[in-house]
């Protein structure tokens, strides 16, 4: 029976993106619609500007991740047509430096050479890419993947403070918003963190951390603005 292992590394692509954009929906969106009922807005502007943010976030996130994973992938094709040439041109030298890469880790010479010349004819051009480049299908850069990912997660997250404000009582709004987000952002750290293989509770205290820091700020921009303003 063939064993199978599944790695944790298969999911940083999408995992990265997810917590990303579900982070950034709840801390931006919370923060703004703190900032803007702490300046005494009604609800109804309030409601409007966590819309507005929701609309926008989940826009920019796919924008910024698409253009940002686009260019890793730029990058790593770009190195294996490199690659592909110097191949086609130099085989004896590529050949010579992949029994060198397998030296270093740990392989008589003699072996080393055996073992490059045998995944040169299997697959050059892949032997290669994972062992000079350090480049893997699993961890390939998906720019389309990521942006999706990034939006939808974006949108769900921003979706959470939304909802508080359509049922929270008009003179507790910013309390109820708060920590609504605040619990929200601890369970989405502490879930990431154990996906990862890491501490829930280490995960679930740097999110609720920066989280809350970033509601402070806003609220206190727009208390003082409101007060200005009035």
């Amino acid at each position: 029976m063939r064993h199978r292992e599944r790695h944790r590394t298969e999911r940083i692509g999408w995992l990265r993106a997810a917590v990303l954009g579900a982070n950034d929906g709840i801390v931006s969106t919370a923060s703004l619609v703190i900032g803007v009922a702490a300046a005494e807005a009604s609800r109804h502007d309030i409601l409007v500007a966590g819309v507005a943010g929701l609309v926008a976030g989940a826009l920019s996130m796919a924008a910024g991740e698409y253009v940002s994973v686009s260019s890793q992938a730029d990058t790593e094709r770009a190195d294996l047509a490199l690659e592909r040439t110097e191949l086609a041109t130099q085989q004896v030298a590529e050949e010579n430096e992949l029994a060198e890469i397998y030296v270093r880790r740990g392989l008589e010479p003699t072996l080393a050479r055996t073992v490059a010349q045998q995944l040169t004819a299997h697959d050059a051009l892949g032997a290669h890419a994972r062992d000079e480049l350090g480049l893997s299908a699993g961890a390939a850069a998906r720019p389309l993947q990521a942006a999706v990912t990034s939006a939808a997660t974006f949108a769900v997250g921003a979706g959470l403070p939304i909802v508080t404000i359509i049922v929270a009582p008009p003179a507790s709004l910013v309390l109820v918003v708060s920590g609504a987000s605040l619990i929200c952002l601890a369970a989405l750290g502490a879930l990431a963190a154990r996906v990862g293989g890491a501490s829930a509770w280490v995960g679930a205290a740097r999110v609720a951390f920066w989280g809350a820091l970033a509601m402070a700020v806003t609220a206190g921009v727009g208390a003082l603005f409101g007060t200005a303003i009035g």
